[in-house]
């Protein structure tokens, strides 16, 4: 029954009941809504082993002048022949090379035992993974500035252009450091001279994907982020600098490059030793504490194999730098890697959690509170608390 002297405002108990369905269909559909949103953030591209390689390619890499590369480099299924201009110098052990213009490692399909393989695997894993970044499916972004996005700044999501696409002048790449962009590029692609990819907001190289099913081309002293998958060929031109990873179907071409992928890293956090065994890399000792402050790169700076105090494994830039039985893992969400053995569970996007007696503290809350999921949350509580406020309402002016 309807109260007429309060009509508008009032209802019985029995009705509120019977509405109490709709309420909570209400926030149900609010909140699933906010929620499948979130859902759509692009998980990023698992490079398998070609994450291993700063520059892999099929048929060759060739460099003119004084070219500077950080990390390993390789070829497969060409052989080293195809790898010209770098002054190879051939390892005892014959399994790979050495170049004074490579700080890591020259590897390639004739070099002895076991790379023929792991060149084979890095070179099938960079085929997957461009299959995987091209077959990305409900883009965020389709033809935007059809094909050019000079000056635009770009949002974490999936874009997709039919066309090539070109950068006559500065673009923004904005985001967290844990956001994904994956570029779709049927044509090619193509940076001016001297004209840069910015990073802000803590976005990393590390997660960019560059998919070009053409020729990605790198103007002369242009700077360009982000890893590049390629179908066809990787030109980096005379003074350009890129800061990711030139992965090529076809070959590579460098000119008086410097090619190294940096990691972007947040305040410093401390690693505390809480003690206990080390593993294969020896025990922590209780009380002792290390900082990586002192390490300008440590993405790509690698402390050989010794053990930091009072924490088990060391750092490394790729598996060559471990033991036997361990991995070079991202162990802090493209922080930096450390050598750890397949029982060692890793540390991926938290700041919280714990190596074999270490322990990485930050401030979870408020980067969970800036996430998206976190936003997801609060919404769904404001909703609950709008009809908890309409309940009260309610029955106060019964």
């Amino acid at each position: 029954m309807i109260n007429k002297s309060k009509k508008y405002l009032t209802v019985t108990k029995n009705q509120f009941l019977k509405n109490r369905l709709v309420y909570f269909l209400v926030f149900l559909v609010i909140t699933l809504g906010v929620v499948s949103s979130v859902s759509a953030a692009q998980p990023t591209v698992n490079l398998g082993t070609a994450g291993n390689f700063i520059v892999l390619a099929t048929s060759g890499i060739s460099t003119t002048g004084t070219t500077s590369i950080v990390g390993d480099i390789g070829v497969s299924p060409i052989d080293s022949t195809a790898i010209t201009g770098f002054g190879l110098i051939m390892d005892s052990t014959n399994q790979f090379s050495t170049s004074s213009l490579v700080t890591g490692k020259v590897y390639a399909s004739d070099y002895a035992s076991p790379t023929p393989t792991t060149m084979n695997t890095a070179v099938l894993d960079m085929g997957t993974a461009y299959t995987d970044a091209a077959g990305r499916t409900t883009p965020d972004y389709t033809e935007l500035g059809s094909g050019n996005i000079g000056g635009l700044t770009l949002t974490p999501g999936l874009y997709k252009w039919t066309t090539g696409v070109t950068i006559p002048s500065d673009v923004t790449i904005s985001g967290s450091s844990t956001d994904v962009w994956i570029f779709q590029v049927s044509g090619n692609l193509d940076i001016s001279p001297a004209k840069k990819v910015i990073l802000s907001g803590g976005a990393q190289a590390s997660n960019i994907f560059w998919q070009v099913a053409g020729q990605a081309t790198l103007g002369t002293t242009s700077v360009f982020e982000g890893i590049i998958l390629s179908q066809t060929a990787i030109v980096v031109d005379t003074g350009a600098t890129l800061n990711g990873r030139a992965l090529a179907q076809t070959a590579v071409t460098l000119d008086a490059n410097a090619v190294s992928l940096t990691i972007v890293a947040p305040p410093i956090l401390p690693i505390t030793s809480s003690g206990g065994s080390g593993g294969s890399g020896g025990g922590g000792s209780a009380g002792s504490s290390y900082s990586r402050s002192a390490e300008s790169n440590p993405e790509t700076t690698t402390t050989g194999n010794s053990n930091p105090t009072g924490f088990s494994y060391p750092d490394c830039n790729t598996n060559a730098d471990c033991r036997t039985g361990e991995t070079c893992e991202d162990v802090t969400g493209g922080y930096y890697k450390l050598c750890t053995s397949t029982a060692q569970a890793t540390i991926k996007t938290t700041q919280s959690n714990d190596i074999t007696g270490a322990t990485i503290t930050g401030n979870v809350v408020m980067e969970t509170l800036k996430s998206s999921v976190g936003k997801a949350a609060l919404v769904g509580i404001g909703v609950l608390l709008v009809i908890l406020l309409g309940y009260n309402t309610i029955y106060r002016n019964k």
